[in-house]
């Protein structure tokens, strides 16, 4: 760990010193406003980077063009120091203004200090990340940011290592691009910041963390959160001894101690930057004047002397100091510097404020226009109270969007059997709001763009006499290897993917043709692995990031989820990180090998595309049609598959699997079977069984659950058999009702039925081990065959006798 006094001292001119004091005062005013209007009910909740201003200051000074940040959110002086958001953008997102020009990092979807930049235009296409100063989308979670942060990093040493990725230049100058990182000090107690520290001193990358230390996690003090209070020397044996050792460099500095500040970053920076070394900056003493944020106060749990030393060591109070004992200005100088600040801020939000309530006042007044209309000319006893609803809109000084939908429905119930030119209006009014209000709030969860997977047209596989039948494995090993030869920018990663090609060897062979850095292996991580891949995706290129298996997707859910499911969607398709996931799953052995929770991955996932394909030939078609695309998946590969023969494709590297499009695996005229996966086979093998007792059965293979069947396939189906049978190996309510509510629901399936609709799950506790374990936790044939035969039974009992 090393002190700010080994450190070559910054030449900081008079106008830098006091634009820099400028700015930090507009940012604390800013926080001091914004805490404001939450209270005068302008705004939901407000939680700020007060305290933080000045450290934020110096490190923005060195944040070149092409760089990215992961932060978390009370970083808006730094957002405002480099540029990517104005005062205006702040109050708006504090409004949130679901407007993606006024309030670009979000479009009013997250609270705010959530910042981002867009990387993507209108279009959906990527910009020009050289030419801008990045920050990916900042989540809650804490900790979260961590994962992807080593993920950017990463990025830079693949786009410095990897002589076939210069020519992608609007991602990457050579690797140069550092990863700037920034976490509260309580939050560093979370695993995920554990699990990427130590992966980013492996990996040697460029990513400099910033530890903004205030003492504090809301109202719990350091030495309940971390060892020795202080992680800049729990962290301290993560220090390298040379340059020639790998390790971090590790400093400490007061984060109100301007010189100090702009001193170490400018060192820290260039060595983490030149030397693709990770870099930890532990920056102390900080304060956060307004507590943690509109929620409480943070008088309630800090003591006086400690409210008396913050006073005293506030950045900004002590930055003045620093300017006046320098005699860079005098007190009047920063006295007027000041007021002209509060008076910037003070027209930013009445501008902010203006812009955001001026639309919606506008679809405010002009429904109850329309309702004072239609109480004037309906012809029941409801005129009163049509009237009251107008009034009370014209009442309402601070309106949400939903208060006029409200009031208009209501109304609307009062003239149900009138027929008039003001009701029409009225539901004209009410249709087109709704509308507008999906596209606002509702949009985005997945690509919009040209390069949707959805867009991918299917190119069969082709066989020919000379096509070989082999392992399943050889099927994705071949497919992965055109992949990689075709596309520089793709690398595999995860738990023994690199030397022996993966634990059931679909990459053998593959890192010694194509590298390490293509196909490399990771510790075990699941979390960051997920993270590594994000972050990578972030920045232009296409990672394979590898669970090993579908159990231990638990150990990443939360990154997934809160992370990669919903970027798109909370920056309203302003970024996109086009990761694959790749796992395997289902039938295996025992507690921690063989679940398949797939409900958990249905209701987390929403934003990805989960794929099920039930051999490797059809996953090889759903990994090249996700290489020819833009958004996330995941791919459950059945486990029991890999050594199951299957025909070579001669177009290995060009077949493509549309997705949302199940496939008919037998047709039949008495039952549909809806299944994926491993489960396809044991129906299939129920069907052949039942068709000896004159039953035919439909056996329908989904093959994605996110998209789920959107040419209603299914229920064509139903229509002809008029009975279904869900089948899965998940737990009852998993996927099966899932698919249950999809079809009957969704589709109207529910119309063509003349028996109950069934579902065939695995056991309620996970699977047992052993092969009679197995076949007791899991759906198995007779369970298959004796489902549709009582059904059958049901619907004609002396042609299907009882068996049992």
């Amino acid at each position: 760990m090393q002190t700010v006094a080994l450190v070559q001292k910054q030449a900081l001119g008079r106008e830098e010193i006091l634009r820099d004091y400028r700015l930090a005062y507009e940012s604390r005013q800013a926080s001091l406003t914004g805490r404001k209007e939450v209270f005068m009910g302008k705004a939901k909740f407000g939680i700020f980077g007060d305290g933080k201003e000045v450290a934020q200051l110096a490190m923005a000074k060195y944040f070149r063009n092409g760089d990215f940040r992961s932060g978390y959110y009370r970083d808006q002086t730094f957002m405002f120091a480099v540029g990517e958001l104005t005062l205006k953008q702040y109050f708006a997102q504090l409004y949130a203004h679901a407007d993606a020009e006024a309030e670009p990092a979000t479009a009013g979807r997250c609270m705010n200090g959530h910042f981002s930049t867009r990387s993507l235009d209108e279009d959906g296409n990527w910009k020009n990340l050289m030419e801008i100063k990045n920050s990916s989308a900042d989540i809650s979670p804490t900790a979260a940011q961590m994962p992807r942060l080593l993920g950017l990093a990463y990025a830079s040493k693949l786009y410095r290592l990897n002589p076939d990725l210069q020519e992608f230049t609007n991602f990457s100058v050579n690797g140069n691009e550092v990863a700037f990182g920034t976490i509260g000090n309580a939050s560093t107690s979370e695993g995920m910041f554990f699990e990427a520290f130590n992966a980013a001193g492996v990996l040697q990358v460029p990513m400099l963390i910033s530890v903004w230390d205030d003492g504090y996690g809301i109202s719990v003090p350091n030495e309940y959160q971390t060892t020795k209070g202080n992680i800049s020397k729990v962290l301290a044996g993560f220090q390298r001894e040379s340059p020639d050792e790998p390790g971090y460099e590790i400093f400490t500095v007061n984060g109100w101690d301007y010189e100090a500040l702009c001193n170490l970053y400018a060192y820290a920076v260039e060595l983490c930057r030149e030397q693709h070394v990770p870099v930890l900056i532990h920056v102390q003493e900080m304060t956060q004047p307004q507590g943690h944020s509109t929620s409480g106060s943070h008088e309630r749990y800090k003591s006086k002397e400690r409210l008396t030393w913050e006073e005293e060591h506030d950045c900004l109070k002590c930055m003045r100091e620093w300017i006046l004992a320098n005699e860079y200005a005098t007190s009047e100088m920063l006295d007027h510097l000041e007021a002209e600040g509060r008076e910037t801020v003070r027209q930013a939000r009445l501008a902010a404020w203006n812009d955001y309530i001026g639309g919606v006042k506008a679809d405010h007044n002009e429904a109850q226009q329309l309702l004072e209309r239609l109480a004037l000319e309906t012809g029941n006893d409801h005129a009163n109270q049509i009237s009251s609803i107008a009034e009370e809109l014209r009442k309402n000084t601070i309106p949400n969007r939903y208060d006029a939908i409200k009031g208009v429905k209501r109304a609307l119930r009062y003239v149900r059997n009138e027929k008039s030119i003001s009701k029409r209006e009225l539901l004209g009014w009410l249709e087109r709001v709704i509308g507008e209000n999906a596209e606002r709030y509702n949009t985005y969860l997945i690509s919009q763009s040209r390069e949707s997977p959805l867009l991918v047209e299917e190119v069969k596989p082709i066989f020919d006499e000379n096509s070989p039948l082999v392992d399943g494995r050889e099927v994705l090993r071949a497919c992965f290897a055109a992949a990689l030869a075709r596309d520089p920018r793709l690398f595999a990663i995860g738990e023994d993917v690199g030397k022996i090609g993966d634990v059931n060897q679909a990459f053998a062979g593959l890192q010694d043709k194509f590298g390490e850095l293509r196909v490399t292996d990771t510790g075990i991580r699941e979390c960051t692995i997920v993270g590594q891949g994000i972050g990578a995706a972030l920045r232009g290129l296409r990672p394979i990031a590898e669970i090993q298996y579908l159990d231990y997707l638990i150990y990443a859910i939360q990154t997934l989820s809160d992370d990669l499911a919903c970027l798109h969607y909370r920056t309203k398709g302003g970024q996109k990180a086009p990761v694959i996931i790749r796992t395997r799953g289902h039938r295996l052995e025992g507690v921690w090998h063989s679940g398949s929770p797939i409900g958990m991955v249905l209701s987390t996932l929403r934003g990805m595309h989960v794929l099920v394909p039930r051999n490797m030939t059809q996953a090889a078609g759903f990994y090249n049609t996700l290489l020819k695309s833009d958004d996330p998946a995941l791919i459950i590969e059945s486990l029991n598959g890999y050594r199951l023969k299957e025909r070579m494709p001669t177009n290995i590297g060009d077949i493509t699997v549309p997705l949302g499009v199940p496939e008919i695996l037998r047709s039949g005229e008495h039952v549909t079977v809806v299944t994926y996966g491993s489960m396809c086979r044991l129906v299939m093998e129920a069907a052949q069984q039942l068709a000896e007792f004159n039953i035919s059965v439909e056996v329908i293979d989904v093959q994605t659950l996110l998209p789920f069947d959107i040419p209603s396939m299914i229920l064509d189906s139903v229509k002809k058999t008029n009975k279904i049978i869900f089948a899965d190996e998940d737990v009852p309510g998993g996927g099966t009702a899932f698919m249950m509510q999809k079809v009957i629901d969704e589709q109207g399936a529910y119309q063509w039925l003349d028996a109950q609709p069934r579902a065939i799950s695995a056991q309620e506790h996970r699977p047992s081990y052993s092969s009679d374990g197995d076949y007791f936790s899991k759906p198995n044939v007779e369970d298959i065959f004796d489902a549709v035969y009582e059904i059958m039974h049901e619907a004609d009992p002396e042609t299907y006798p009882a068996i049992y």
